[in-house]
């Protein structure tokens, strides 16, 4: 029987093939989204099928969401938080459903009527939609100008990137189907900040 040989490419290669920076690729390795890497030394090798995979990977169908703008929020790897209600901030596979929207749920610069209005709000790592979260009716303010959204659902992650393989989270049928639509998706946004903001369904071009 012929052995069927997978070709690697180290994390440099494979930021080159997706035409993205090396410091943007690692953070889909560090997050535990991307099966089959293994390490030669102190280097990660990825199979090309993962690059494949993600170069295949669809662009949000922000046309079938029924808001002219929502607002994104872009996220790093998980870190350590040094913080009494939650012990991380950021996204990784790994995380529990509670832990995660822990890590997501937090105070961010934003216009909290636009991110309410827009119904929805994908998370972003490395421009790939790895969870959503809705229920943002409610907002609160603090002393900094910070807004959060106490009432936020994680809707729905995924734990793998390439297929991808999704888990669908939120009690309403509604809510899953849109995390289900988002998931795994490519959604490029522009932000000095946490927060940004696309043009969606209803938008006028």
């Amino acid at each position: 029987m012929q052995k069927v040989v997978t070709m690697l490419l180290t994390t440099g290669q494979a930021a080159e093939e997706l035409g993205c920076a090396v410091t943007t690729f690692r953070r889909l390795v560090h997050a535990g989204l991307l099966p089959g890497l293994s390490r030669r030394g102190v280097r990660v090798m990825v199979p090309l099928e993962v690059v494949q995979a993600l170069r295949a990977r669809q662009p949000a169908p922000l046309d079938s969401l029924d808001s002219d703008e929502i607002a994104v929020l872009r996220v790093d790897t998980a870190q350590p938080a040094n913080e009494p209600d939650r012990s991380w901030i950021g996204f990784a596979a790994t995380l529990t459903p509670d832990d995660l929207l822990k890590a997501l749920r937090g105070w961010w610069r934003c216009d909290a009527a636009s991110v309410a209005a827009g119904k929805v709000l994908p998370v972003t790592l490395s421009g790939y939609v790895v969870a959503v979260l809705t229920c943002l009716e409610r907002r609160e303010r603090n002393e900094h100008g910070r807004h959060a959204f106490p009432d936020a659902v994680l809707t729905g992650y995924i734990t793998d990137l390439t297929r991808p393989t999704k888990h669908l989270t939120a009690p309403a049928a509604q809510d899953r189907a849109v995390a289900d639509l988002l998931l795994g998706t490519r959604l490029a946004s522009h932000s000095g900040g946490a927060i940004a903001y696309v043009a969606a369904g209803n938008a006028v071009n």
